[in-house]
């Protein structure tokens, strides 16, 4: 909806300095400007899931009225990239310190490791869609072609647990209309996050532990990948801080797992 605001309000402003061009003798370079702004902004809003701009996303924990009197401090801890082969150290830690955590799979990767799919789903964490191919290619296509993709990942999802997820993060983050699209017609909910732990390109554990905990607040969503030994490394410690800090851990959507840890 934002994006369709975004439409007619530069449709207007170019019909302005048209008009203007025309009258007042206005520079042409007017409009090329208006141009470049209407693309720039373009750009942003489909690398910034934040903002809502293509896709309504579930960016932040909800909070209920009753949670925010209460003092409640809900973070969401989310994996995308998986399965993979240290997604058992992860659930391993996740299990000592039951702790709940949602995580983003790429269908591709379900070949083979079936087994840790379905623990996620027995030990009680939320599983999500993160496309089956997670190409870079992905955000090229057309709304039929990703749509297509992320069907299949379900349906590899289902095959496994049978559960098929209600829950999507685009991979890398980018959104666009053609996307927006493709998630509407398979009804899912889009998850973004708040805090991006970067811990794909981490080289430095203990930096990278400061770093989440330095952004994390109340009703966080942070984003980690199970591919990560770096995460594997900081995860306990990380657990444990936020519990000292008095958080408690839920998923990124009011909804529930198929069990419970």
């Amino acid at each position: 909806m934002r994006f369709k605001y975004f439409i007619v309000f530069t449709i207007v402003v170019i019909g302005h300095l048209v008009a203007g061009i025309y009258f007042n003798h206005y520079s042409a370079w007017w409009i090329a400007l208006a141009l470049l702004v209407f693309l720039g902004i373009t750009v942003l809003a489909c690398i910034k899931i934040q903002w809502n701009f293509f896709i309504t996303s579930v960016n932040r924990v909800p909070l209920t009225i009753q949670q925010f009197s209460s003092g409640i401090k809900p973070v969401a801890l989310t994996f995308d990239d998986g399965p993979h082969e240290c997604t058992e150290a992860i659930l391993d830690i996740l299990k000592q310190e039951q702790v709940p955590a949602t995580f983003f799979v790429i269908g591709k990767n379900i070949a083979g490791k079936e087994a840790l799919l379905q623990r996620i789903a027995a030990e009680g964490h939320l599983l999500g869609n993160h496309s089956f191919s997670h190409s870079v290619h992905f955000d090229w296509q057309s709304a039929r072609q990703m749509k297509a993709d992320i069907q299949q990942c379900s349906d590899a999802i289902t095959a496994v647990t049978g559960t098929a997820p209600a829950i999507f993060r685009p991979p890398y983050g980018v959104t666009n209309p053609n996307l927006a699209r493709a998630i509407q017609d398979l009804n899912l909910v889009s998850v973004g996050w708040n805090v991006r732990s970067m811990d794909t390109v981490a080289k430095d554990a203990d930096v990278l532990l400061q770093k989440i905990l330095k952004q994390v607040k109340s009703n966080s969503t942070v984003l980690l990948h199970d591919r990560c030994p770096i995460t594997v490394q900081i995860l306990p410690e990380l657990i444990r801080s936020l519990k000292e800090r008095g958080y408690t851990f839920t998923f990124p959507v009011r909804m529930e797992p198929a069990s419970t840890i």
